[in-house]
């Protein structure tokens, strides 16, 4: 358009060669790119061994060498062109795409940002050799050559010819150290794939075909030690299924790059999956640790839209909340049936020192002389949990206690939320996790022991004004009094045991939108259920009750029910953690006998062993290793 009165154009059209140059920076970032895209095409093809070379952190040369399909010299010509692709034919086709790559564009930008070399065969008998010109230059030469059946694909001098992107890759070494994490996540999708990755000449890590994710997951990611804490669970929806890789709770980082979600073979960025993965095994890991693990997805192309980033690094799917619940519910639920440890107390329930028993109303948030509140709500414990079994053993020497006259279950059928445990294919070739609430459920994550010991608990003593120490036959038991009585503080708010307590004076608040109101309404009677009292509407509320000895601020108060909008189906826990960390016994609050005593064997019996927050609440050391450490015995 020329401007009026001028005769002068501001709007020109970018020759070819610089449009593509500039196109292709969205796909062709850095090395790593290379590699992603062209493992990608290797997978696509149908190959078997993916082998990875890259010489300068891939500056230079990045390879990936293929057993698969190859192609013809009608393919070569036409592969590097802009949207050239054997994937799709038209929009519709993207409904129903399940390979990782579509649109036509990898071997197009690796062309207009590197020099690209293909060579291929389709049946080992005979071979082409592709080279095009730097930069995407129009000098190509398609030769004959000789090579077994697949193709070779290479970039060399990425960005020569871009001297101004150039400047803005990393060192050769973090380069590379992208380029194999690319590779790692290709070959945990793919585990039933050969996948090898050579460095300036050496062979950096190769992993041979696994049985299953957990296996590929620990062959790229964990030594051997830690291997033994990964378990594979299986869950599922309308239209989708999920295989979860998720460690135990001794297995933890204090950050989450170990922590991965893949859709239809695709590591994508998605933080509701992550949110899924650790809400799913929330209160078993310790303050500031995360589990390790993986999330494969295999969802029906036509529920999930892969085409909304270039790298298809991101996805959409049509019912998310779906999934999350999916994945959520399914580790909950198997996290309660093989984290806990059976109980460990087998003698009967006796009354212990003291006055009084239970109460009308509990009022065991209350504090009290010398921890009357916290014995009555042992005792109420103790009183709920009957010794279920008449003896213990040792299942497996994992340290689970489990009923010494019961036999290994065999049930593989279970459907809890959407989770399904025991049942489907793994996703991509990884194998099955079938039977894995059977086969896991025996090595449950708890300290080695040996048969559960009788007679009656012993109070030994206090230490360091926290820990309460008991003498039970040849073991002596080190009892967190905090987080003890924060456990059981947990449990009897979920079980519906808090009353609510008027407030003289509600609290007023107002909510930050339209989203904040519809939580509330929504989610008015858990609420009350959990003993909060919430009223009004339109943006202005109020709280008018609230549970027994409830100790925040107003302020405080206020932030923490909004806060529980973050946590979705997991809201009641959040809130019962945070009710029963406020109410629990604190470091240094001196316990009588009595209540000591009765809080050690609650907690001892207590299924779950772990606060709410994820820490062991008691330590195990036996006879025989006090005497050791003493060398007193060899």
């Amino acid at each position: 358009m020329d401007l009026p009165g001028t005769g002068r154009r501001r709007i020109e059209i970018l020759p070819p060669a610089e449009a593509r140059k500039i196109a292709a920076g969205e796909v062709i970032d850095r090395p790593a790119a290379l590699v992603r895209e062209f493992l990608d095409n290797a997978i696509d093809c149908g190959a078997s061994v993916c082998e990875t070379v890259i010489e300068g952190g891939g500056i230079q040369r990045a390879e990936v060498i293929d057993d698969g399909s190859g192609m013809s010299r009608e393919d070569l010509e036409l592969c590097f062109e802009t949207h050239a692709t054997s994937k799709i034919r038209s929009l519709e086709d993207l409904n129903s795409a399940e390979t990782l790559g579509f649109r036509g564009e990898a071997l197009a930008a690796a062309a207009a940002v590197s020099r690209l070399e293909i060579l291929s065969s389709e049946d080992g008998r005979g071979a082409w050799l592709l080279e095009t010109g730097p930069g995407g230059s129009s000098e190509t030469r398609l030769t004959r050559s000789s090579r077994v059946k697949g193709s070779s694909v290479r970039a060399l001098r990425l960005f020569d010819t871009i001297p101004a992107r150039k400047r803005f890759l990393k060192r050769e070494g973090s380069e590379a150290q992208l380029c194999r994490q690319v590779f790692i996540e290709k070959a945990l999708a793919f585990p039933a794939l050969n996948f090898r990755f050579i460095q300036d000449g050496k062979l950096k890590c190769g992993f041979s075909p696994a049985n299953s994710y957990k296996e590929r997951f620990a062959q790229a990611l964990l030594d051997r030690a830690e291997a033994v804490f990964l378990r594979e669970i299986a869950a599922g929806g309308p239209g989708f299924s999920a295989v979860i890789v998720a460690g135990g709770p001794e297995l933890y980082r204090s950050d989450r790059r170990q922590q991965y979600c893949f859709a239809n073979g695709r590591r994508i960025q998605d933080f509701s999956l992550i949110q899924a993965f650790e809400y799913g095994l929330q209160h078993w890991f310790p303050n500031g640790t995360h589990p390790v693990g993986a999330v494969f997805i295999d969802i029906d192309p036509s529920l999930a839209d892969f085409n909304i980033h270039p790298a298809k690094r991101e996805a959409r799917f049509h019912d998310p909340g779906a999934i999350h619940h999916a994945i959520t519910s399914a580790l909950g639920d198997y996290a309660r049936r093989s984290f806990a440890v059976g109980a460990a107390f087998s003698g009967p329930v006796r009354a212990v020192s003291g006055n009084g028993g239970g109460t009308d109303a509990p009022s065991w948030f209350e504090g009290g002389a010398g921890g009357e509140s916290v014995r009555r709500l042992a005792l109420e414990a103790l009183e709920d949990n009957p010794a279920p079994f008449p003896g213990f053993r040792v299942s497996d020497g994992a340290g689970a206690y489990v009923p010494a006259n019961a036999a290994p279950s065999t049930e593989n059928t279970g459907v809890h939320g959407a989770g399904v445990y025991g049942s489907g294919q793994g996703a991509r070739g990884g194998g099955s996790p079938e039977g894995a609430a059977v086969s896991d459920a025996g090595r449950r994550f708890s300290p080695e022991s040996g048969a559960a010991p009788g007679g009656r608990p012993r109070l030994a003593g206090r230490v360091f004004s926290l820990f309460i120490l008991v003498e039970w036959a040849d073991r002596l038991f080190i009892i967190d009094q905090h987080a003890a009585h924060e456990r059981l503080l947990y449990d009897r708010v979920l079980a519906g045991k808090v009353p609510a307590q008027e407030l003289l004076v509600p609290i007023p608040f107002a909510t930050d939108g339209e989203e904040g109101d519809r939580f509330l309404e929504k989610e008015r009677g858990a609420f009350s259920r959990l003993g909060i009292r919430i009223e009004g509407g339109g943006g202005s509320w109020r709280i008018s009750a609230l549970p027994e000895s409830w100790k925040l601020s107003d302020t405080e108060t206020v932030r923490e029910i909004l806060e529980l909008r973050k946590s979705r189906e997991n809201m009641a826990e959040r809130w019962a953690a945070t009710l029963s960390c406020h109410g629990a016994v604190k470091d240094g609050d001196y316990l009588d006998d009595g209540a000591a005593l009765a809080l050690a064997e609650a907690a001892l019996r207590l299924p779950v062993p772990r606060c709410p927050h994820g820490r062991p609440i008691w330590k195990e050391i036996s006879r025989e290793d006090l005497f050791r450490a003493v060398r007193r015995i060899e």
